[in-house]
């Protein structure tokens, strides 16, 4: 169910905080690499480049400036809101719905947020796809925090002033443990939801993941006493 490090208990916890991606649904049925393969193709249209090309531009700006958005931006002054609609055109029919998740979230106390590095449109798609909509008073996305992804600090700071977020009585949740740091500095309780994937377990590691969840729905059940 989940592994607690430390932090504060979750029957305290006011506002729950879900990044989206290969968290409020299970990285195994990879729905992002539909994402990925619309990406690699964005790039090879806009640029001009041939598949393989693209994938290394693609890689390497992910490396280097944290989401393949970024990248396309700072180098190639690429319009933000095109690449996100063009990227997120994917088929949601690889996602299973999760009764036991959708059940978990209505009996959470609390306010639930949305915070991700995709677009609005995205997470909307997806929260109404996974019978979920109605659990969340808000979502967070890329735009709103002026294009600088997770774990920059920007979006982090929108969602508490947008929200009104006490840190000390919130709780994050995120696939990708290096996205939690910033959450821990402001004071949030984290949660990293684990899958395979090695790019999200850097930074694991740190003192900075409160509980390591396998499974969401149990471990939101749990916090329900």
């Amino acid at each position: 169910m989940a592994v607690k490090r430390r932090g504060r208990p979750l029957c305290e916890i006011e506002t729950w905080i879900f990044d989206l991606d290969n968290t409020l649904y299970p990285a195994s049925c990879r729905l992002f690499d539909q994402i990925h393969a619309r990406m690699t193709q964005f790039i090879a249209l806009r640029l001009g480049l041939s598949c393989e090309d693209a994938l290394r531009v693609q890689k390497a700006y992910f490396r280097e400036h944290g989401t393949t958005l970024r990248g396309l931006m700072t180098v190639n002054g690429v319009d933000p809101h095109e690449f996100l609609e063009f990227v997120h055109a994917v088929d949601l029919a690889c996602v299973p719905p999760d009764p036991a998740l959708a059940a978990a979230l209505r009996r959470l106390p609390g306010r639930k947020i949305v915070h991700t590095n995709g677009s609005l449109r995205h997470a909307e798609r997806l929260l109404e796809h996974l019978g979920i909509a109605e659990a969340f008073c808000g979502i967070v996305d890329i735009a709103a925090a002026g294009f600088e992804p997770k774990p920059a600090l920007a979006g982090y700071h929108e969602l508490v002033r947008r929200f009104a977020v006490a840190p000390a009585r919130a709780l994050m949740l995120d696939d990708i443990a290096r996205n939690l740091a910033p959450a821990a500095a402001l004071g949030m309780t984290t949660a990293w939801v684990r899958h395979a994937a090695e790019w999200a377990a850097v930074d694991a590691a740190g003192d900075h993941l409160d509980y390591v969840v396998d499974n969401l729905a149990d471990f939101l059940a749990g916090a329900v006493p």
